[in-house]
């Protein structure tokens, strides 16, 4: 499978001198779900407005479909399709003139058009509100109608910066249905980034995880997952700045363990058979006078993965502002 997406050495430094994006490079083949993980201020949303031509890059080299995101901006646009983080449609509109303005500033025929918004309806599952005003929408409607219209023209390339922030668990599971069809069905690559770890882990085939700028870490799920090669287990503590360093010199003489890293909680330990070893440890720090608060166990997750690259797990926050889009009339 060829690559639609190849982005080399890429940097965004703002006026401010914060270099949001800090050489990274990275691809994506065609027909992939693509995942890119991290938190608010990553770089995550700095990267996907640079390849939909949002964003003019400081330097670098960045294609989507074999066109520069620079010098052939037009065609980038004629072959994406983008949904971000805030939700845009025309409230006076119905959900179906929602879509079909869109087609319109695509410059679709009539009757593919009119075809293609019933298709559309259908798919996201709006037929019986399809002639009520979007304005009258549930958020996840308009979550729903938003990423039918950014379908309207079938692109090849669909970019999602944190499609379900915000939305209820059974909205969120609805679209996470949608993206999947349209990923099999009809072959589209979605790019998609997100704070959600579960989102990532169901949908992305592959992903990288970027943290202040940088890409920690790329592969499956499954492969992040494996190369921590041991069950996790959480401890917080009472006084953690206290007794965060004698914790972690008891713990690691304890057989199975194979690393030990600071967390939120305080420390985060990764071992063999973490289900045994558990009560040795709480017995261990209790007769050291260390007072434990939590203990969490678990097999690895992307969460273990993040903290195991960056020493702070990932918190899904409120949506931040982005600009509205810059064509096709969506905004």
């Amino acid at each position: 499978m060829s690559e639609i997406i190849t982005v080399k050495n890429l940097v965004e430094i703002y006026s401010d001198g914060t270099k949001a994006v800090d050489d990274i490079s990275f691809s994506v083949k065609e027909k992939e779900f693509f995942g890119f993980l991290g938190p608010n201020g990553a770089g995550k949303s700095t990267t996907i407005k640079i390849l939909t031509t949002l964003l003019q890059k400081t330097s670098g080299t960045a294609t989507v479909a074999g066109y520069d995101v620079v010098r052939d901006a037009a065609e980038v646009r004629k072959i994406i399709g983008v949904q971000s983080q805030d939700t845009v449609v025309d409230g006076d509109l119905t959900g179906r003139e929602n879509i079909t303005l869109q087609g319109r500033f695509q410059q679709m025929e009539t009757s593919k058009l009119k075809e293609r918004v019933e298709e559309l309806l259908q798919l996201v599952g709006l037929e019986s509100a399809a002639n009520r005003r979007a304005r009258n929408y549930s958020g996840g409607m308009k979550k729903r109608l938003d990423l039918a219209t950014a379908l309207v023209h079938r692109p090849k390339m669909l970019f999602l910066d944190e499609p379900t922030t915000g939305l209820d668990p059974q909205s969120r599971l609805s679209i996470w249905g949608y993206l999947e069809k349209i990923n099999k069905e009809e072959d589209t690559t979605i790019f998609l980034t997100t704070q959600y770890l579960e989102e990532a882990d169901r949908l992305c085939k592959r992903l990288a995880i970027i943290d202040y700028g940088k890409i920690v870490a790329n592969g499956s799920p499954q492969e992040l997952k494996r190369e921590i090669g041991a069950d996790s287990i959480r401890i917080g503590f009472e006084n953690c700045d206290r007794d965060r360093e004698n914790a972690k010199n008891i713990v690691k003489t304890m057989t199975g363990v194979k690393d030990i890293i600071d967390s939120e909680e305080c420390i985060n330990v990764y071992a063999q058979n973490a289900a045994g070893l558990i009560a040795d440890m709480v017995r261990a720090l209790d007769s050291s006078g260390i007072r434990i608060t939590s203990v969490t166990f678990s097999q690895p997750t992307l969460d273990d993965v993040f903290t195991k690259h960056t020493g702070r797990q990932i918190r899904a926050e409120a949506p931040v502002k982005t600009p509205a889009r810059m064509w096709g009339g969506r905004g």
